[in-house]
């Protein structure tokens, strides 16, 4: 009775206060408290707070006081859990302290503290009163995990050709401080720094890599793992590197096919790029053919004439660049009318034969051109030796004309043939030689000139003249013979008015 009267003056609130007060100053005898080291709990989760006691079977659990121990701040109330009055939260915790949900162990003092953010980490106290063992008390830590939130940035616009560029940078904040990774099969190189707070720390990592085309669509993966995390969270970026291939049309692969009148010709523009290339159709050697139809990289044709002849251009670009790509176009004839159908055998044999005429005229023209030269030449040595025989004769003339006016100097040839002929040629010595004196001092006879003459024609004539230049040789000597005479083995010469003669050729000697 007067501890119902005291509990109705004091109030509930100071009667939990009073069994908190004297919880600390009771004395330990038997039984021992069950708890944790470390309680760790992510941000946002409930953590449960463990203190049980285990003592004799006999003992009771009169109340269990939490308190929270701050070296700066000292001892805070957070809880009074009561026997028989129940559970007390102090004003701090409202709503937030729990008692673990039913079934409940009588010995069992733990408490849930809901919802866990990063200020609730610290120190925590558990005192368990009992009877009659008296009061226990334990302490344990509580950590709040706060799981990063990773974010991925990605770097410059990238283009082939660009040298080590920036691909994307992955940042992390949390407590502890996260782990960053990339997972990718595109070459490059990483780099990371990290920020430390108060409560948390940040972690940056960046990818670089040399853009080209083969790394456009490839993935590139951002990997953060933390032990608040129950798997690594993971960001994928897809790479986009500007490019453009080079273009190519595509549907002449046989050119057969393109005759007067075949449907549904086209000719289809190839090419890739990022962005996406657009298509462009012209033609080189004037505007396109009515009829001609474009859609995006294909040229679509009526049914082919002749005026579809002619070259065509696609045009390709995006905002990278640019490519071009031209095609001929021929159309041939009706492939249905034979009059019009190329044989390209008969063609060829045409060909073979114009070139084997051609070759034969030039050799023609060659063979004729050799004749021509060949007989001019020929005509020329003619010439050259008619002149030197005319020559020739003429000075031979000369000379015996001179020596007959003279009488006083006769060669020694002449004597000598008058002495091998008769010996009264020796008496004879008048005009029985005539004798040519040259400039160098040598003295021929009329016979010896004669020998010579006859000598230098058989050299100087060429053998495809022989037989006319022999013909005109004796001829010569015939008419040159007319003016001399043979007496005693010696040639005279015919007395004559003026010592001229025509030879036989009508030149004047």
């Amino acid at each position: 009775m007067p501890l119902s009267l005291g509990a109705e003056m004091w109030g509930p609130e100071a009667w939990l206060l009073l069994l908190f007060l004297t919880s600390f100053t009771g004395q330990s005898l038997a039984g021992e408290l069950e708890t944790s080291d470390l309680v760790t709990v992510v941000l946002g989760q409930d953590a449960k707070l463990p203190c049980f006691y285990r003592g004799d079977p006999e003992e009771q659990v009169g109340q269990v006081a939490w308190a929270r121990v701050d070296a700066n701040e000292g001892t805070r109330e957070l809880a009074l859990l009561n026997s028989e009055y129940g559970l007390h939260v102090s004003s701090a915790y409202k709503g937030r302290v729990e008692q673990p949900p039913p079934p409940r162990d009588p010995l069992d003092g733990s408490v849930l503290l809901r919802n866990a953010v990063q200020a609730d980490e610290g120190e925590y106290q558990c005192r368990v009163s009992t009877f009659p063992s008296g009061s226990f008390q334990a302490q344990l830590r509580l950590r709040v995990l706060v799981p990063p939130l990773p974010s991925l940035n990605p770097g410059p616009p990238l283009e082939e050709g660009q040298g080590l560029t920036l691909a994307a940078s992955c940042t992390a904040e949390g407590s502890p401080a996260p782990n960053v990774t990339w997972d990718t099969e595109v070459k490059g190189t990483t780099s990371s720094r990290s920020f430390t707070h108060s409560r948390s720390a940040a972690v940056t990592s960046e990818f670089h890599l040399v853009p080209s085309r083969s790394m456009n669509g490839q993935p590139l993966t951002c990997v953060v793992s933390h032990p608040g995390l129950l798997q690594n969270r993971r960001i994928t970026h897809t790479l986009q590197v500007a490019f453009l291939t080079e273009a190519s049309v595509r549907g002449l692969e046989d050119q057969k096919l393109w005759h007067v009148g075949r449907e549904g010709a086209m000719l289809k523009c190839l090419s890739e790029g990022q962005p996406p290339p657009s298509y462009n159709w012209t033609r080189l050697d004037g505007p396109l053919p009515s009829g001609v139809r474009v859609e995006g990289d294909t040229l679509g044709f009526p049914p082919l004439t002749t005026e579809h002849s002619g070259i065509y251009v696609c045009h390709v670009n995006n905002e990278f660049s640019s490519r071009d790509s031209r095609v001929t176009v021929d159309v041939l004839a009706d492939p249905q009318d034979p009059g019009k159908q190329v044989d390209l055998v008969s063609a060829s044999v045409v060909v073979v034969g114009v070139i084997a005429a051609l070759l034969f005229c030039l050799l023609v023209v060659v063979v004729v051109l050799m004749s021509r030269y060949h007989r001019r030449k020929a005509q020329q040595m003619t010439q050259k030796y008619e002149e030197e025989l005319t020559l020739t004769r003429e000075n031979s003339i000369r000379r015996l004309h001179s020596h007959h006016s003279d009488p006083r100097s006769q060669p020694e040839e002449s004597v000598g043939l008058r002495a091998e002929g008769h010996p009264d040629s020796l008496k004879d010595n008048s005009s029985c030689s005539v004798m040519s004196e040259e400039p160098e001092g040598r003295s021929y006879s009329t016979l010896t000139t004669v020998r010579e003459i006859e000598t230098q024609t058989e050299l100087l004539s060429p053998s495809s003249g022989r037989g006319e230049e022999e013909e005109d040789r004796d001829e010569g000597i015939k008419q040159a013979m007319n003016h001399f005479v043979q007496e005693n083995g010696t040639l005279r010469a015919k007395p004559t008015g003026n010592g001229i003669y025509i030879n036989g050729r009508g030149h004047l000697v």
